[in-house]
């Protein structure tokens, strides 16, 4: 098989075929509404909450406004970028009901677009075709549309082929074609940032199947090269992504993050047939391993009937080292979601907050399609397979779509919350230490005047003049409060206590208070007038993630410009 250079016609067929099997997948979505799986209302209300931020004048939220019922939660500064940008972008497109079908369709033609690239460099045409329509209606991405609703990891999904691309590229397993060896490590640590940027669970098993890539390259080649390529692209990954990963990972301290693995968020509860004491979590957990057992028994199958294709005479170079590096894959991948690996799970770093093992499927899609691609070019058993895999992926759409959860008026309702000024529920894992937001009311003041700590009587408070509040500014990253009162008294804001809210009394700065039992920031005010600012601040770590990003960024455009300047003679 030779592994021409795209044509612009090919381009096109990957183009139209992803889109048209793409407006297939969201076809229910016309007639029954939205498929609201589990993750739905949380990237709904991040979509919601960051468009009204963008009102506002800020281009890149840091605090999720209307979390916790008006309270607030640093959502957007551990929640990676891309996928809660993107989502508002298309509300200027689409009404708010079709954003999620927008997003879908534009996600999954992007995937199959990049499935057709990745095939195209080691197959032909037609096999990268089949590719492309595999991809971007393979069995895990329509678990996470109709049942589990995580666009995010979707939108990361999207990138994998490119990546495995750029990854095999680096090491000269397949040929860069024009580019030099430096440009590829430019695309590769790009593709790598944009995981990142898109998903954290996505990241974690990206940086370690792209560690398990270069490690086998390694061994095959027989040479460090492909280590230290390897090295230097994910060191240039991980700092074009700074601006996001520093933050998340340093101020990790400052929240409960340890609630993202709560009973039912463990590993240990969601390998493959795993059954725990709550009968839904162990429905969804068979469904997601009956769609795994699928996909790995088709991998299996088609790496066998691949491994034929490789031996033939006109078959690509590099095939039988491909063909094992995706074997490999796909071998470490399915054994990650098997019990006995819970061991790596407890110790491997940050692999726990991957946290439902099935989700090493994003991973194994990757040798899926390569190998049912590659079985697709041999003249054998060419109608077999993609009739079988027609029927694969069409069984599980409609299983998919008839049990999961339809509603028209999820947007309507959120909206409705947010317009009333009560907001939506936080997420555990980003409470700010010390508060449960279940002891949050539901509908509070912005703000409320409570007695000092050291009060005077009640008798003496009550015959005082009552205070006067005046709400100058309220904004998600400001907060102007004026306040009149004839006793020292303590401010409680409608706003969650975090380190990064900077607060000034009469431009003199001072250490806020939270509330013991919700982590409600109070704040100390002397009798008299006063002016209370609160400010969302840039931390240190966000600063140094920023530079870090910017630093890296020049690197990376340093490389593209200076390298055929290089090349000339």
């Amino acid at each position: 098989m030779s592994a021409a250079t795209p044509s612009p016609g090919g381009w096109r067929l990957a183009l139209l075929l992803s889109l048209c099997v793409s407006l297939l997948i969201v076809a229910p979505f016309f007639w029954r509404g939205i498929a609201s799986g589990h993750d739905f209302e949380f990237h709904a209300t991040s979509w919601l909450d960051v468009a009204s931020q963008w009102k506002q004048g800020i281009a890149y939220p840091r605090w999720t406004d209307w979390a916790n019922h008006g309270f607030g939660e640093p959502r957007f500064i551990f929640y990676p970028p891309l996928s809660w940008l993107l989502a508002p972008a298309l509300s200027f497109l689409t009404p708010w009901d079709y954003v999620p079908v927008a997003f879908i369709v534009l996600v999954q033609t992007f995937a199959g677009l990049s499935a057709f690239v990745f095939a195209r460099r080691m197959l032909r045409r037609n096999s990268a075709l089949f590719a492309a329509a595999c991809y971007t209606a393979n069995p895990n991405a329509l678990l996470m549309i109709y049942f589990r609703s995580d666009y995010a990891e979707l939108l990361a999904s999207a990138f994998f082929p490119l990546l495995f691309l750029a990854a095999l590229q680096l090491v000269d397993i397949v040929e860069a074609r024009r580019e030099t060896w430096l440009r590829t490590l430019v695309f590769f640590s790009a593709t790598f940032a944009a995981v990142w940027l898109s998903n954290a669970p996505a990241g974690v098993m990206a940086t370690y199947s792209m560690a398990l890539l270069f490690g086998w390259a390694v061994l095959v080649r027989k040479s460090w090269t492909p280590l230290l390529r390897g090295t230097a692209g994910l060191a240039l990954g991980f700092g074009l992504a700074a601006f996001y990963i520093v933050p998340a990972a340093y101020e990790q301290r400052w929240v409960n993050i340890g609630q993202a693995l709560s009973p039912g968020l463990l590993p240990s509860e969601n390998f493959l047939y795993a059954a725990i004491n709550d009968p839904e979590h162990t429905l969804f957990n068979y469904i997601a391993s009956t769609i795994a057992v699928a996909i790995i028994l088709f991998t299996g199958f088609a790496a066998i009937a691949a491994r034929r294709e490789s031996a033939q005479p006109d078959a690509f170079p590099a095939q039988r080292k491909i063909w094992s590096a995706f074997l490999l894959l796909a071998a470490i991948a399915t054994l990650l979601m098997l019990r006995f690996t819970s061991i790596l799970w407890q110790f491997l770093p940050e692999l726990r907050f991957v946290q439902f093992p099935w989700r090493w499927m994003s991973i194994l899609t990757i040798p899926f399609i390569y190998f049912l691609a590659a079985a697709m070019a041999g003249r054998r058993f060419r109608w077999l397979w993609m009739a079988a895999t027609l029927a694969l992926l069409t069984s599980t759409t409609v299983f998919l779509a008839q049990h999961t959860w339809w509603d028209d008026e999820d947007f309507s309702a959120l909206r409705a919350t947010i317009a009333s000024g009560e907001g939506f529920d936080g997420t555990d894992e980003y409470d700010p230490i010390g508060d449960d937001h279940y002891n949050l009311p539901a509908k509070a003041p912005r703000a409320q005047v409570l007695p000092a700590e050291d009060a005077q009587s009640p008798a003496a408070t009550a015959a005082a003049t009552p205070p006067q509040t005046i709400i100058e500014r309220w904004t998600p990253e400001r907060k102007i409060v004026r306040l009149e009162s004839a006793q020292p008294a303590r401010l409680a804001l409608r706003l969650l206590n975090y380190p990064a809210w900077q607060v000034q009394v009469n431009g003199s700065r001072i250490q806020p208070a939270s509330a013991e039992d919700s982590g409600q920031m109070l704040v100390a005010v002397p009798a008299g007038k006063s002016r209370i600012d609160v400010r969302f601040v840039r931390t240190v770590d966000r600063t140094i993630g920023g530079i870090l990003s910017i630093l890296c960024s020049l690197a990376a455009g340093a490389l593209l410009i200076w390298q055929p300047r290089a090349r000339q003679p």
